[in-house]
Order: C-alpha cells, then structure tokens, then sequence
C-alpha cells in the first residue's frame, strides 16, 4: 500500500481554476482585443493626448483665455505668445488649451447619451418581435431622416446660454439612429444562436440575456458606433459655435474659429485659426483611426488580411510586393529550379 506524501496531499486539495472563471476572463480580455492594432493604438494616443490637456489645461496654460495684453494686439507667434494673439490680446495657445476641455466634454457626453439611446432601442428591437419590435424601427428610420444641423439651430437659438449638457443632448438625439439601426441587425443574427436558445430553455430572463449573453458579443459595434457618435458630435459642436448659435461664453475650438472669422483674421492672421482647425483635424483623425481599428477588428476578411500583412513584415517581406514564386525538384544527381508564378505578397496562399 502507498501512504501519500504530503505534497501530493496538498496538491490534490488546491482548488484548481474553474472553466467559468476563465472563460469569464478570456471573453473580458477580448472585449479590449479591438485596440491592440496599430491603428487603434495610435489613434488612442493621439486622443489620450487632447484628453490630458483638457485634464490639466489650468496647469499648462500661459495665461487665462479671456486676459488681454493690450501692447500685443494681433501679434505673430513669439517667446512671450507661442500662437500668437487675437485683435484684442488673447493668447491664442491658452484659448485653444481651455476650449479643449468644452470639446471633449461635449463630444464624449454625447456619445455616451446616444450609445445609451441606441443600444436601449436597436438591442431591444432586434431581440424582440412583433409590433413592439417594428415600432422601434420605425423610430429609428423616423430619426434617421431627420436633418440633424437644422434641428440643432432650431433647439440650440431657443436658449440664451444654453448649457454643456444640453447641447451634449441635443447631439445625442440626433446622432444615435445610425448606431440604434446597427446594433438591432446583428441582435436579430445573434437571438437564434444555440446559446441564447439554451439560456431561454434554462428560464433566463430577459434582463439577463440581452445584458449577459448578447452584449458582450455587440462590446466592438457598441464601440464603433460610440467614436463614430463622438466624431459627429465634435463636428456638430465647431459647426454650431462658427456659425454663432452657440454664445461665446461656450469657449472652445469654433468659438476660436468664428472670432477669427468676424474680426477678418483670414487670411492674413493665419496663427489666430489654423491651430484650431488643426487640432479639429488632428482630433477627427484619431477618433477616425480608433474606428478603423475596431472596423478591422470586427470584420473577418479584414482581420484576417491586417495579421498577414503583419505577418509578412516580420518575416521582411513589403505587402503588396509581387514575389516569384520558386520550385525546386531534385531528380536523382540533377537539380531543377522552376519559376511557376508570380504572385502578390498578402495574397491568399495557394
């Protein structure tokens, strides 16, 4: 008979990893796998920048946005003013610092608003059949084509300083319809899926099943449809602020834009509008590049193409490059070299 060591014995007794508890882990960690490529990556840093800035703007601001230096009216990029000044002395670099902060306030507001609304709405419509679901899409195709800068103006002109928030959720409502569409598609692909058929036999219930089973599976739509919502909202902000609906006191990049536009700074005073139209541009890229990362995240073919590329640049090899394809047979004492093809590298394998 065998008497067990008490390493064995304590061996045996360690409680070892269950599979739920891993596989809650795996599907966590690929909830964030969409940001792990290039694009992601650097659209991410570019954002992370603006954010700090925004989050620190007091800090690193020169002076205040509104304070004026009267002996430097206009003037070009210098030491004492690194962007230059406006016709009545402002710094141009702590306006564009403290406008920051209403732009990401906004844009993110808004996004978080219409991503609510429209994964509310389109989860609800597509997991759900009958009237309730095709009254949802109706809503959503009715919001769909209403024109958003128009009602914008109209809501936005009804208040004398309208606030952050509401701005934010004027944005939100008409901002959330084309995410609300998307997300009711691929909920009406994934209701018959064996998994959610199982989790209805066990008596889930509807709570759990959308919140638990479905969303996970929807976490890189909900987040493209999230940066896309913020882009149109940035862009919905800036467009609102240069055409003067919304008040000056609102600082940020378009009420730096339309100052410049009324006190005819084009196109002599190029310091007072071309970095805030950069940094518009710059913010568009990097919400654009976080998109096309979770674009190629999500579609398949996509995917598939961007790991060969990468693939192909470890191993030296330029995607895109033609490559002649070699074969070589040996025949007894000779050897016979055969060029066969030529191919494009990326390409799928033969």
């Amino acid at each position: 008979m065998t008497i067990p060591t008490t390493e064995a014995l304590a061996t045996a007794e360690a409680p070892k990893p269950t599979p739920t508890g891993r596989s809650v882990a795996a599907r966590f960690a690929s909830s964030f796998a969409m940001f792990r490529n290039g694009k992601s990556i650097a659209g991410l840093c570019i954002l992370g920048f603006f954010v700090l800035v925004a989050i620190f703007g007091d800090l690193i601001a020169p002076y205040g946005p509104l304070e004026k230096d009267f002996t430097a009216l206009r003037q070009a990029p210098s030491a004492a003013h690194l962007l230059g000044t406006t016709h009545m002395g402002e710094d141009v670099l702590s306006q564009l610092i403290y406008g920051t902060r209403g732009v990401l306030l906004v844009g993110f507001l808004a996004g978080i608003f219409a991503t609510i609304i429209a994964v509310a709405i389109g989860v609800t419509a597509g997991y759900v059949s009958g009237f309730t679901s095709e009254s949802l899409s109706a809503l959503t195709n009715v919001f769909l084509v209403i024109p958003g800068l128009p009602l914008m103006i109209i809501v936005a002109s009804q208040y004398d300083n309208p606030s952050l928030f509401l701005i934010a959720g004027v944005l939100a409502l008409t901002g959330w319809a084309w995410g609300g569409r998307v997300l009711r598609a691929q909920t009406m692909s994934l209701r018959n899926r064996d998994f959610i058929q199982a989790a209805k036999a066990n008596g889930e219930s509807l709570f759990r099943i959308i919140t638990v089973e479905m969303l996970p599976n929807l976490t890189a739509i909900i987040a493209s449809s999230f940066v896309g919502t913020v882009t149109a909202a940035v862009l919905g902000l800036t467009t609102l602020a240069f055409i003067g609906v919304i008040p000056i006191t609102n600082l940020n990049w378009g009420t730096i834009l339309f100052w410049a536009q009324q006190n005819g700074a084009f196109p002599d005073f190029w310091w007072w509008y071309v970095p805030a139209g950069v940094c518009i541009a710059l913010l568009g890229v990097a919400l654009s590049l976080i998109n096309f990362g979770i674009d190629e995240y999500v579609n398949p073919r996509l995917r598939s193409a961007g790991e060969r590329a990468r693939a192909l640049r470890k191993r030296g090899i330029k995607p895109g490059a033609s490559v002649t394809a070699v074969r070589t047979e040996t025949t007894g004492p000779s050897t016979i070299t055969d060029t066969t093809h030529t191919e494009r590298a990326g390409a799928t394998e033969r």
